[in-house]
């Protein structure tokens, strides 16, 4: 049976970390898709339906008020009115408050007369796991305890409606209120989910991040609505760890990575460095406690490795990873990148004004990456840093692109791994010369051996990756099990991009091959060549673009000089914003902007931390900070 992965793109998500609630564009929570309220990876409710008289509102139109909070206004006509006119109203105001759901109905009348309706939210659960959501999986409906909880191992939530009359019907469960609404009067009623868990591994924390949105200095309105929105999503993204609970960091996104993600949460602190130096710091700490400290080829785990993931409970996906299945550990490594990005994050906060005493606190932490480099990150000694899935059940692919089909050669078929990706050589060269500096700059010995070490490593790139096709040269996608070149041509290239790996004429090189038609859709950079085999503009990781890939690539090009094309990148993407509603997709289809609008890819997570923190590319690339 194939899977149906829930489409989002049509709903709307309110969250607060660690909570989450997505309805269709009315407000209404059914038993469909991905709809439901999560705390965590379970879906603690599925369905809560309002009904006036019987009859379901009909929906006019809906606020967010920054990620946290959501304004559904609906028109009643179960009343008679006078007039066609819409003269009873329902307001449904949804905000994550803490670990709490809480709902306001406030019924707005214009009518001559009071108006006596039967109010009712109709509510069920069952307790579905986040695996089981996203495989399209519809487990059956729990029934709730005598104090109107469900409960799934330490997750649990309550209902709480003090004044309402309360019915349970095995699993389903209704709440009624008998009202009056005065004429051109209101009536306010309320209902709340208070949520808990009992071991959680991610927490709330404090949210200093959207205050921040003042600092993008524009007379642009889409720029400034972008930077209002993308600031404030981040806010719901923030949350902390168990153990360091005053250590903020940013969950991946919503719904489904709504936690912990070494090189997703590396990215989005990396991003934001301008603005909020602090998070990085946090980030760095957070990951550097748990750091690899054994070698175990089931969580991937190696000593001094930045880890992937952390969960409750392992995630299982039968269908996922190109048919492979997946069966991922609640703490599981299997990621080729994330070490490299967390030596160079912590040297640029440490750059943008990090404490020298938080940064020497660091440097064990700093000491285990490098030596995760050297001992680790190439196990077949050739000389790149390459990765496998030596536990034969995790991520086939361990770099971004961690789809079992993205790594392609220029006709279209696949690559065999163990695989070398040409952005990860970049890291390793930029975390190489980053970590020689703080080395340097810390008194600690080996900084010379990291620079001859990233030396070595752009000669042997230099020989290794570099292949031409009809518009000329470029650097290959990867290098596959056999050391042939992947010549698909792919962003992954853009990441090269300000790492010192590349020289000046070849830099400039892949700027070009970058901006051309069959890799600028207009609105971003297609992660792979249109001219590719096996392009399609709604394939994940062939064909479609990435916010946070395009943003890279943005901030490539501004750092190598490259301001013009960095511009004019940038504005592509702040247009593709216009058609979400200023909040950008985790991806979204790569298709020809002079041919069509911004479209969805209809599974894309939002918000995504390092698609909302790639505003600040943006704005810097448009000299609006």
């Amino acid at each position: 049976m194939p899977i149906r992965q829930p489409f989002l793109h049509d709903l709307v998500v309110v969250l607060r970390a660690p909570v989450q609630a997505w309805s269709d564009r009315g407000g209404q929570i059914r038993e469909d898709g991905a709809q439901g309220v999560f705390r965590g990876d379970v879906r603690v409710l599925s369905h809560a339906v309002i009904t006036v008289d019987g009859d379901e509102p009909e929906a006019l139109s809906h606020l967010l008020d920054g990620s946290g909070r959501a304004v559904f206004t609906s028109a009643l006509r179960s009343v008679a009115a006078p007039t066609a006119d819409p003269q009873l109203l329902l307001e449904r105001a949804r905000e994550a408050v803490g670990d709490d759901l809480v709902e306001t109905l406030v019924l707005r009348s214009a009518l001559p007369t009071t108006a006596r309706v039967r109010v009712e939210v109709a509510v069920a659960s069952d307790l579905a796991g986040l695996e089981d959501v996203k495989g399209g999986v519809r487990p059956d409906l729990v029934a709730p305890s005598a104090e109107l909880r469900w409960r799934r191992g330490g997750t649990s939530a309550r209902l709480d409606a003090d004044d309402a009359d309360v019915l349970v019907d095995g699993a389903r469960v209704r709440l009624r209120w008998d009202v009056e609404v005065p004429a051109d009067g209101e009536q306010r009623l309320t209902w709340a989910l208070r949520t808990d868990d009992a071991a959680p591994v991610v927490a709330p924390t404090s949210r200093p991040i959207g205050a921040l949105a003042g600092r993008v200095r524009t007379d642009d309105p889409a720029l400034r609505r972008l930077a209002e929105r993308s600031l404030g999503d981040l806010d719901g993204l923030l949350m902390a760890t168990r153990d360091l609970p005053d250590d903020a960091f940013l969950a991946a996104g919503a719904p489904w990575f709504f936690t912990l993600f070494g090189r997703d949460t590396l990215w989005a602190a990396r991003m934001l460095v301008p603005l909020h130096p602090g998070l990085a710091a946090s980030t760095l700490r957070v990951l550097a406690s748990r750091q690899g400290i054994r070698t175990d080829p089931e969580t991937a785990e190696q000593p001094g490795k930045i880890l992937h993931e952390v969960r409750a409970e392992a995630m299982v996906m039968p269908g996922e990873n190109a048919g492979r299945g997946l069966h991922l550990p609640p703490v599981y490594y299997g990621t080729v990148d994330a070490t490299f990005l967390w030596v160079v994050v912590l040297t640029e906060a440490w750059r943008a004004g990090m404490p020298d005493d938080e940064v020497r606190a660091l440097l064990p932490a700093l000491e285990a990456a490098l030596g995760w480099m050297r001992d680790h990150s190439d196990p077949d000694g050739d000389g790149f840093a390459e990765y496998a899935d030596d536990g034969g059940r995790g991520l086939a692919n361990q770099g971004w692109k961690d789809s079992g089909d993205s790594i392609r050669f220029a006709d279209g078929s696949l690559a065999d791994g163990p695989i070398a990706l040409a952005e990860v050589q970049g890291y390793a060269h930029e975390a190489a010369l980053a970590g020689a500096e703080l080395l340097d700059a810390f008194g600690r010995p080996g900084g010379g051996q990291w620079r001859a070490w990233a030396a070595a490593l752009s000669t042997r790139f230099r020989a290794a990756f570099w292949c031409e096709d009809a518009l000329g040269a470029y650097p290959a996608l990867a290098l596959d099990a056999r050391k042939e070149r992947v010549d698909g041509v792919a962003s992954n290239m853009g990441h090269l991009l300000g790492t010192g790996l590349l020289d000046e004429d070849e830099t400039a090189t892949v700027a070009a091959r970058l901006l051309h038609p069959t890799m600028f859709s207009g609105h971003g950079i297609r992660t792979l060549s249109s001219d590719n085999g096996g392009y399609w503009p709604w394939r994940y990781h062939c064909g479609s673009v990435w916010t946070h890939d395009t943003a890279v690539v943005v901030d490539g090009l501004r750092r190598t000089g490259h301001v013009d094309a960095a511009a004019t990148v940038a504005r592509g993407l702040l247009r593709a914003a216009e058609g979400f509603d200023h909040r950008m997709p985790e991806l979204f289809a790569g298709l020809d902007d002079s041919v069509f609008p911004p479209s969805p890819y209809p599974a894309s997570c939002r918000p995504q931390a390092w698609a909302a923190a790639s505003v600040v590319p943006v704005a810097r690339a448009l000299g609006a900070l």
